[in-house]
């Protein structure tokens, strides 16, 4: 069974409370197997016998929302995918030295022209950008939350859903 990991957008944040012994029995009421999480943050490690992840996404979209009463977004990466971002070197190293700020945004699928436009407004001289894939790689000179993007401020002009990891999360979760 391929070993996946699941990244749960808005859970711990804003009154939005989530146990993580309640949410590996939510994973575990699905059928998904040696299901484990990663600081409180909505991180799932799983094994799966699903044939489409993103079918599955859905399925657990669905529980969770009967589970604990909220739309909780699911944006799930096969191991294999997230050593892969883990080691993606989307910012040269003098750009990391001065950033305060590097973080990963996980979406469904790539954004289209469009969004990929509303994403370049933000761009500037703290805040620097790189589209891989289905990622996001944020590096900022600011702390992420004094800076004026955010993961609201990303979904409202791009009309995207997504979740943000620091890379310090992932580059663990991909070791692990």
């Amino acid at each position: 069974m391929p070993r996946c990991l699941a990244f749960l957008r808005a859970v711990n944040v804003g009154g939005r409370q989530v146990k993580m012994d309640a949410l590996r029995n939510a994973f575990e009421e699905l059928g998904l197997a040696d299901v484990s999480t990663f600081i409180a943050s909505g991180n799932v490690r799983f094994e799966t016998k699903a044939r489409s992840l993103a079918a599955l996404e859905g399925k657990i979209e669905s529980h969770l929302q009967s589970v604990f009463g909220f739309e909780i977004d699911t944006f799930i990466r096969t191991e294999a995918e997230l050593a892969a971002i883990a080691t993606h070197e989307a910012f040269d190293a003098k750009l990391l030295a001065g950033a305060k700020t590097h973080v990963v945004g996980f979406m469904r699928s790539p954004p289209d022209d469009s969004a990929q436009r509303a994403l370049a407004a933000f761009e500037g001289d703290a805040d620097r950008f790189v589209l891989h894939g289905r990622e996001l790689h944020w590096a900022s000179g600011f702390k992420q939350s004094e800076s004026t993007f955010s993961n609201a401020s990303f979904e409202r002009a791009l009309k995207l859903r997504a979740t943000f990891r620091s890379i310090t999360t992932v580059r663990k979760l991909a070791a692990a």
